[in-house]
């Protein structure tokens, strides 16, 4: 069934609003409305087929004990319950397919135990506060997203799958960085499971389908304060043959991307630090690292824009390179202009920059180019975030098979709601298996897996 055609259902918000008394809720539809809403729009495509979605009631609880009670009301009511974070991700994975709860994680926040090499968080926790927490003990999180002002740890696991931190600490499902995770089951009697090691992958960006994320034991790695830089060089292939040339050279870098030079008018803050004639490259580098930086910039003639603390670029009003890497890119454009979208490719390994030049040839100024240099599995990975003109839902799906049948790209569909459909994860039996166990009705964030069919649900 065509999900613009589904029927409405009726729930019985009296006795779930019993059940759940005290407990913070929203009803007023505009509250509603903003948080069944996340960066879908990034999509012109997911705009139109999810963006008219939207729950019935947002409810906050304060604690797991409300947590509990919620998700007990809503197994005997059998209502849907949508979990969101900081509501920063991009798939729609906040948006209610089948209206229902909106249950909003944000105050289960509490960093409950820092000790050397990880955290014990609960779900809720802005991750720039986790960051700020595990700092001041001399560590630092392995990773993070580019929205890291805004996004929860929660929500980054179980819709994100790398980030700033992924050059040096691989992709969040690679080992030693989720240690292990405490999930709430959607039943009557709601249950505490915890699972470690390969495990976590049953919830691991499978979207808050397979479970209530509540806690999660993160790594962590010894504090660097980070050199926030810049380089300018007079072609986008330097910028990629310099990147390759600086991990070959193990520089310490926690980010290294490249961005063509026509994002620059979508940069304005950094005025001549980008400017429109220079292809650039923006790092966060070790400090002792920022004269092998320079030297090696100046081998593919390039040379430092500017080069800060984060406290320095503050004083300065220049946002940090975090937001100029990964996803920010897509954000800072899309605000500015109209008319574009985005794809994510993975690279075949080894990279070679000469498919990126084909590519520009290719799509010219249909396309703007913006790489990240990660590991994945223990290997280099190169992904690109290309800005994309959008012209309509062929001419998209026209452009992701040239670049599978031509280059021998991998892509991570960012205009698919599902989480198959999206290629970074696929549901499997073991995943199945999980989701009878912890959402037996099928509550939980419902039509974002096919894998899950609904006579898979059970009958009481």
């Amino acid at each position: 069934m065509n999900l613009a055609t589904k029927p409405a259902r009726a729930y019985d918000w009296a006795a779930f609003r019993s059940e759940i008394d005290g407990i913070r809720v929203y009803d007023d539809p505009k509250q509603v409305e903003l948080r069944s809403r996340d960066y879908f729009w990034y999509s012109p495509i997911l705009s139109e087929d999810i963006g008219h979605f939207v729950g019935d009631l947002v409810v906050i609880p304060a604690d797991e004990e409300e947590v509990r009670r919620v998700a007990a009301a809503a197994a005997r009511l059998r209502i849907p319950i949508t979990i969101r974070g900081g509501g920063t991700g991009n798939y729609g994975q906040c948006v209610p397919l089948e209206g229902g709860i909106i249950l909003d994680m944000t105050k289960i926040d509490k960093v409950l135990s820092i000790e050397p090499g990880r955290v014990r968080v609960q779900a809720g926790a802005r991750i720039a506060r986790l960051d700020d927490a595990v700092r001041e003990t001399g560590q630092e999180l392995l990773m993070y997203p580019s929205t890291r002002r805004i996004a929860t740890i929660g929500g980054f696991f179980t819709g994100g799958s790398g980030g700033i931190g992924s050059l040096r600490h691989g992709m969040l499902r690679d080992d030693g960085n989720i240690y292990s995770v405490k999930v709430m089951t959607l039943e009557p009697e709601p249950k505490i499971i915890e699972l470690h090691g390969h495990d976590i992958q049953k919830v691991q960006h499978a979207y808050g389908t397979n479970g209530i994320v509540m806690e999660l034991e993160i790594g962590l790695t010894e504090k660097t304060d980070w050199i926030h830089t810049a380089a300018l060089f007079d072609s986008y292939d330097a910028t990629l043959r310099f990147c390759l040339k600086a991990l070959e050279e193990k520089l310490d870098c926690y980010l290294l991307t490249t961005v063509d030079r026509r994002f620059s008018r979508f940069y304005t803050k950094f005025g001549d630090l980008f400017p429109a004639d220079r292809d650039a490259v923006f790092a966060m580098i070790a400090p002792e690292e920022q004269e092998r930086f320079a030297e090696l910039a100046a081998s593919f003639g390039g040379r430092v824009s500017f080069s800060m603390t984060q406290d320095e670029l503050h004083t300065n009003g220049l946002q940090p390179a975090y937001e100029c890497g990964w996803n920010h890119t897509t954000l800072q454009a899309l605000k500015a202009e109209e008319g574009w979208t985005y794809l994510q490719v993975a690279y075949p390994r080894p990279f070679d920059p000469e498919t990126v030049m084909r590519q520009m040839e290719r799509y010219g100024d249909d396309q703007y180019m913006h790489h990240e240099m990660a590991r994945l599995e223990g290997e280099v990975q190169i992904f690109g975030l290309p800005l994309v003109r959008y012209k309509d839902r062929d001419d998209t799906y026209r452009v992701i098979r040239e670049l599978e049948e031509l280059d021998g790209c991998d892509i991570y569909d960012p205009h698919a709601f599902t989480i198959e459909d999206g290629g970074m994860k696929q549901i499997d039996t073991m995943q199945i298996e999980f989701k009878k166990l912890a959402d037996p009705f099928g509550l939980l964030n419902p039509g974002k897996t096919r894998g899950w069919t609904a006579d898979m649900a059970a009958k009481d």
